[in-house]
């Protein structure tokens, strides 16, 4: 079976590396490792891991980046087949490439792009690991990612026709917000995965946001304002055995966490 159409990584783009690694491995629980930069050069890059296996990755939020107006993010990176055909398909479906199409030696192909209302993602296409596939994920477990929500254009006029168009991706529960619209949940090949709605007009632009397993919603709160993070919203329950927070980290990039109900 294809990928395409999962989300396969996770990244942190960060002033603050040695600081992030820390609120993260707090709240989250990660352990963090650096990798080696060839010859010394390069920005420097680190593995946030669950139980061994790398979840997510953190870069250093460098001088360019910050000249181009770039705040501290994460941003999610879903799988193609093609990188190149799935960059020229989303500028074909009305999305812009943020980034063309370029290849990290060893890992694979990569671009950064954003969906036709602005909200920015990456596509990658893996090279596949010595010895066969990767283990899979289990999205229930702490450490992992558990949910995926998009804050964009309307899912009933359009907006999820993007994203089913270049993934694959199909509608599951729709559930009515009132004036706020349609909470529109969507599967891929593992499953409700995530959910999208249109984005108020009280928030920020059109943007991706993930929410990190941890085992305690409550302890997570208290742990990411003893860190120097905020708690924006929550905790609070939500449809189905989940309770999710909306923080942000001391470093400044916005994300989120989500437990299941004591």
């Amino acid at each position: 079976m294809s990928d395409h159409g999962r989300f396969i990584w996770y990244e942190l783009i960060t002033p603050d590396m040695g600081g992030a690694k820390r609120f993260y491995g707090d709240v989250v629980g990660w352990a963090a490792q650096d990798l080696p930069m060839p010859d010394g050069g390069g920005e420097p890059y680190a593995i946030l891991s669950a139980n061994g296996a790398g979840v997510a990755g953190m870069m250093n939020l460098g001088a360019p980046m910050k000249a181009e107006g770039m705040p501290p993010n994460w941003t999610g990176y879903i799988c193609v087949d093609d990188c190149d055909a799935a960059a020229a398909k989303v500028k074909s479906l009305g999305g812009s490439v943020m980034r063309p199409p370029l290849d990290i030696p060893g890992i694979g192909r990569f671009a950064i792009v954003a969906d036709p209302a602005g909200a920015v993602f990456a596509i990658m296409k893996p090279i596949p690991p010595q010895g066969g596939q990767p283990p899979e994920r289990d999205m229930s477990k702490p450490g992992q990612c558990g949910w995926h929500g998009l804050y964009g254009a309307d899912p009933d006029k359009g907006g999820f026709d993007f994203y089913a168009q270049m993934f694959g991706w199909t509608k599951s529960d729709a559930m009515p917000m009132g004036d706020a619209g349609t909470y529109q949940l969507f599967n891929n090949q593992d499953g409700q995965v995530g959910g999208m709605m249109r984005k108020p007009e009280t928030a920020p632009g059109p943007h991706w946001g993930y929410y990190f397993r941890v085992p305690d919603i409550d302890k997570a709160a208290a742990t990411i304002k003893a860190d120097g993070g905020q708690v924006l919203n929550g905790p609070m329950d939500v449809p189905g055995d989940d309770r999710i927070i909306n923080g942000v980290g001391p470093q400044g990039a916005h994300f989120s966490v989500v437990a299941k109900k004591a």
